[in-house]
Formats: structure tokens, C-alpha cells, sequence
């Protein structure tokens, strides 16, 4: 199959069903037109001849359902994104955590995990590390082995420390990683605190109690019947008085559970359950 050559709705469709047939990922929730994109991209890339060469590959090769979802998935993070966030999660966030006697902290659709080692660095700063608990989830099962690694690019960390200060950050951020030719190791004291798991935000269901749920950035990949069950998912999932944070462009307005939470003064994109 050429780069010119696209693929109709219905072949989209079908290969969505074989998806949830053969594999059980369900991605008939997530937007139409970024997933057919990214279809498209995926056989342009890997020179299919033909649909049916390509659904073939879909449905019988056990390695290649491993590309398939790397592709298809939106794996766009930076650590310390959005410097008022985690400023407000260093600032109002942080102090309430600390009067629990264990910290559960989620990051649902973790990617990569550089959001999950900007946690652990503020939970190591505020001396909360020692007692908590980083559970780091993602369909995407290659994605989590970049975040066991705990390596990331080196030429990325000059905007990673550059983030970490503007959120508030008052150390050498170079403290927390060991350059190695043209990668960054970062603290294996931070790494062990980091829990990973697949998991399904369409299919799977709550797997424990915690006092904060990041969601950043992914529910914008999907349509509204599936927003609503994965916010259902995470009022599950979260103790009360505990704090749910999500994407900048993202909101509990209009959903179901929007009655069980108060959003924070300063208005990021963060609520507290209060029932």
C-alpha cells in the first residue's frame, strides 16, 4: 500500500472490530478521525500492499499487535508540562496528601512516564516519597518499558529543567539523572516507588483506592460515551477529599460526576471529591 493510498471508513471499521474480537482492545470509543489518521500513517509507514495484507498482520502476528497499539496510542508527554500545574500540585496538593499515612497517586494513560517521574521528584522534595506509592498505567505495554527503564532522551533534559524550575522546582534538576552517552538514567530511588500495569480505561475496572488520579491529555482522544465511563471509572477509583486531575483542555463539567467534586480556587484542571 502506497502513502497516497488511503483506507475507507469501513475498512477503519473493520479493523477496529477485529481489534476487539481478536485482542480485546477496544478503540471504537476513541475519535474517528485521529485514529484513522494514525491507521493510515501505520500502513504508509510499514509499505502494506494491501488491506488484506494488513488486516492479516492485525490478526494473526501476536508481535505486531504490539506496533499496532504503540502507533495508534498518543504518546506526547514532557516532564513537568504546564509549570502552574505542578506548581499547584507542589503547593496546594502536596500538604494535604501528606496527612494520609500511605499515598496512592494513579497516572492513568502514563505514556512514557515522564509525568510519573516529575510526581516522584515533588513527592522527594516534600520528603513524601518514602511513604507513597506511584501506580503508572497504559494500554500501551512498550511505553511501560520505557518507564521501568527510567531513561529518557538527554537533549530533552534542558527543557525538563527548564519546566521544573518555572513549576517551582529549587534544586540542580541534574541531581536527579546520570547522563550516559546520549541518554539520561534517572534515580533508581525514584523508579522503585513507580508500581506499572497495563490497563484498559475502556474494559477495565478499578483495582484500588487512591487519594489522587492524574488523567492528563487522553481524554481528549475520546467521544463523550467513553469520557463519561472513564470519569465514572476514576470517581470509583479515588477515596473521598481526594483530588482528580486532568488535561488542560479537558473537564468534569457535563459528566455524570460532576456533583461529587469542587474545583480547586486557583482553577487548573484539578477537583477535589467532596462526596
Amino acid at each position: 500500500m502506497t502513502a497516497d493510498l488511503q483506507l475507507t471508513d469501513e475498512q477503519i471499521e473493520t479493523i477496529l472490530e477485529d481489534m476487539v474480537e481478536v485482542h480485546g482492545y477496544d478503540f471504537t470509543h476513541y475519535s474517528r478521525a485521529s485514529l484513522k489518521r494514525r491507521i493510515i500513517r501505520l500502513v504508509s509507514l510499514d509499505k502494506f500492499l494491501s488491506f488484506a495484507e494488513f488486516r492479516f498482520k492485525v490478526r494473526q502476528d501476536p508481535s505486531y499487535l504490539n506496533r499496532f497499539v504503540e502507533q495508534v496510542t498518543v504518546n506526547v508527554t514532557e516532564m513537568f508540562r504546564d509549570e502552574t500545574f505542578y506548581r499547584t500540585l507542589r503547593e496546594d496538593v502536596l500538604p494535604v496528601l501528606a496527612t494520609w499515612p500511605l499515598i496512592r497517586i494513579w497516572h492513568a494513560g502514563c505514556s512514557t512516564g515522564e509525568e510519573v517521574y516529575s510526581m516522584a521528584i515533588l513527592l522527594q522534595e516534600a520528603n513524601l516519597l518514602h511513604k507513597s506509592l506511584l501506580y503508572a498505567t497504559d494500554i500501551n505495554p512498550a511505553v511501560l518499558e520505557q518507564v521501568r527503564s527510567g531513561v529518557f532522551p538527554l537533549h530533552q533534559m534542558k527543557q525538563y529543567s527548564d519546566n521544573y524550575i518555572r513549576s517551582g522546582g529549587r534544586k540542580d534538576f541534574s541531581m536527579y539523572y546520570t547522563a550516559q552517552y546520549d541518554a539520561a538514567k534517572f534515580d533508581e530511588r525514584l523508579g522503585k516507588r513507580i508500581i506499572l500495569a497495563t490497563h484498559n480505561l475502556v474494559s477495565d475496572r478499578s483495582f484500588n483506592e487512591f487519594q489522587l488520579i492524574l488523567c492528563r491529555n487522553v481524554m481528549i482522544y475520546f467521544d463523550k460515551e467513553l469520557q463519561d465511563r472513564a470519569l465514572k471509572l476514576f470517581d470509583d477509583s479515588l477515596e473521598a477529599l481526594g483530588f482528580l486531575a486532568l488535561g488542560s483542555k479537558e473537564t468534569l463539567k457535563f459528566s455524570t460526576v460532576t456533583g461529587n467534586y469542587r474545583q480547586i480556587e486557583n482553577k487548573e484542571k484539578i477537583w477535589r471529591k467532596i462526596k
